[in-house]
């Protein structure tokens, strides 16, 4: 086989690993999610993100009671597809409001995490603001942005 070829192959199979790794990321953050909504059935979710190309990635999930307390926060924060979420139990009991006054203090050294609990934060703010909306987790999706 000439060497083109073999590139070829190294390709294909470093395409084919990736592919099964984030679809093994995807499997996680929909488990955890769904973990989330069975576990908690009042109250909002937030999914924020922040994508890094020379920095890390993150993914946050907020969620909150109806009177905006933090239930759960989980970061997931890594350049790997086998990075997992992690949970804060530091912030579980403080408001929102104290979160979202000072969100770098969640991301110490590491600025992507203070931009992905904002945007979980604002999607809260937009679920809350939806006319005729419930406390609830159902329905909710992750954050676009």
């Amino acid at each position: 086989m000439a060497i083109w070829q073999w590139a070829l192959l190294l390709l294909a199979l470093v395409w084919g690993l990736q592919a099964l790794g984030v679809w093994m990321q995807m499997r996680h953050y929909t488990d955890v999610f769904k973990g989330i909504t069975e576990k908690y059935k009042d109250g909002f979710v937030g999914a924020g993100n922040s994508r890094g190309r020379f920095r890390k990635g993150t993914i946050v999930l907020l969620v909150v009671t109806p009177d905006l307390i933090v239930r759960r926060l989980l970061i997931m924060s890594g350049r790997s597809v086998f990075t997992k979420f992690k949970r804060h139990e530091e912030f579980e009991g403080a408001t929102l409001d104290s979160i979202r006054s000072n969100p770098a203090v969640l991301g110490e050294g590491e600025p992507g995490v203070a931009e992905a609990v904002k945007r979980a934060i604002e999607q809260i703010d937009r679920a809350r603001s939806e006319p005729g909306k419930e406390p609830g987790l159902s329905g909710l999706s992750a954050a676009s942005a």
